[in-house]
């Protein structure tokens, strides 16, 4: 729940005095509550506590109900906005044959040019465990294979019998061509606006 919905308002303020602001800014000075809320009243507007724990609180004068609805704009247009980073996984083994790496490669590469996150991991079993040198250099085999789309996050760990590696997203770098292309295009907008 958004801070603007538990605004103190109109006869909700229970201070004596209060530092009022109005509509466009302007700040009116220190006066009684039962006057700024007369002041409110006559401007059809609501006496909303800004900051309720200053001394005296500042008020200002709004219309609330508009205010309410434009916070709840801006809460779903940053909801809308916001994309959240997945993370994907892809388990080898220690063991994995050449045209199952490439598989599970691509399958990565795709995660990571959507923009999720790609957790690898290999689970040893039985006498595997002993040798997780061979595991770790399957894991910089496919960090490798990976690497022109992703950087490595986490580098390989052993957690109990997994290795577990975490790749993310590299971020999209524009080429130098399209770097010119964005400045001289900022530079046409520019002097046309002159």
């Amino acid at each position: 729940m958004d801070i603007a919905y538990d605004l103190m308002i109109n006869e909700e303020i229970r201070d004596r005095e209060v530092r009022l602001i109005d509509e466009g800014g302007t700040q009116l000075g220190v006066m009684l509550t039962v006057k700024a809320l007369a002041l409110a009243e006559e401007r059809g507007l609501d006496l909303v506590a800004i900051q309720p724990t200053a001394r005296p609180a500042v008020c200002k004068l709004m219309d609330y109900d508009k205010y309410r609805y434009e916070q709840s704009r801006k809460e779903r247009e940053n909801r809308k906005n916001q994309r959240v980073v997945e993370i994907k996984e892809v388990q080898l083994s220690a063991t994995i044959a050449e045209n199952d790496v490439q598989t599970k490669a691509k399958a990565a590469i795709k995660f990571l040019e959507n923009g999720d996150k790609v957790r690898v991991s290999i689970r040893f079993r039985g006498r595997q465990i002993t040798h997780s040198e061979i595991g770790l250099k399957v894991m910089q085999d496919f960090a490798a294979r990976c690497a022109e789309v992703s950087a490595v996050e986490r580098r390989p760990v052993m957690d109990g019998r997994n290795m577990i590696m975490i790749l993310a997203p590299k971020a999209a770098k524009a080429s130098f061509a399209e770097k010119k292309a964005a400045r001289e295009k900022a530079a046409a907008e520019q002097t046309a606006q002159e």
